[in-house]
């Protein structure tokens, strides 16, 4: 017999907000770089000092400074992502369809944490974006102050131990936009759900309490 679920653990970027890869088309567009150069660039990084760089800054282990400096690096001489997080976040716009409906669940008693990989220097342009995010979760689990990201099962277990009151895994219901986040979530018993739309979501999501 399964677990009456007791959480939702939703992620941010892609989720809450409309998605990533728009901002970075957008960037794109305006800086003249292609995506596919970006790319090649952390693959040149990664290989250069043996360590992804995204996944470092997401850590906390490298700053947004050190970040923009390895990648303009192996972008070249005249190309730079100095201006990556203005245009990225005026790009990057707030999902209230999905953040309602997060809102409606936990006023039917469902405990809400926000476990998200982000950016250290960023915390004030994310949370700015949605002040919802104090009233409606109780627990928020930012890869960059914890050290460690998903899909690592680490920060899943973390965010286990923070919501604390025995709740376990098998007890909650995880959110993601990206596939191998969920897959890392159903692995340690997650009910995962693979954001796409927010009618598609919210009707696995339902799916997934009324099972319980």
């Amino acid at each position: 017999m399964s677990l009456r679920p007791r959480a939702v653990i939703s992620d941010f970027g892609g989720v809450l907000t409309t998605p990533l890869g728009n901002a970075f088309a957008a960037w794109s567009r305006e800086s003249g770089i292609p995506l596919e150069d970006l790319g090649a660039a952390m693959a040149a990084a990664d290989e250069r000092h043996g360590e992804h760089p995204l996944f470092m800054l997401e850590k906390g282990l490298i700053s947004e400074v050190e970040f923009i400096a390895r990648l303009d690096a192996e972008l070249g001489e005249g190309r730079s992502l100095d201006d990556m997080l203005d245009v990225y976040f005026g790009h990057l716009e707030p999902n209230p369809e999905m953040i309602d409906y997060l809102r409606q669940v936990h006023e039917r008693g469902l405990r809400l944490a926000l476990l998200t990989n982000n950016v250290r220097e960023w915390e004030p342009r994310w949370r700015v974006m949605l002040p919802e995010i104090d009233e409606l979760f109780e627990l928020v689990v930012d890869s960059a102050f914890v050290g460690m990201r998903k899909p690592e099962p680490e920060i899943y277990t973390l965010t286990l131990e923070r919501l604390g009151g025995g709740l376990t895994a098998e007890q909650c219901v995880f959110v993601d936009d990206i596939d191998v986040n969920c897959q890392a979530a159903r692995e340690l018993g997650m009910t995962a759900v693979r954001f796409e739309t927010t009618d598609q979501a919210r009707g696995e999501i339902e799916a997934a309490l009324a099972a319980g």
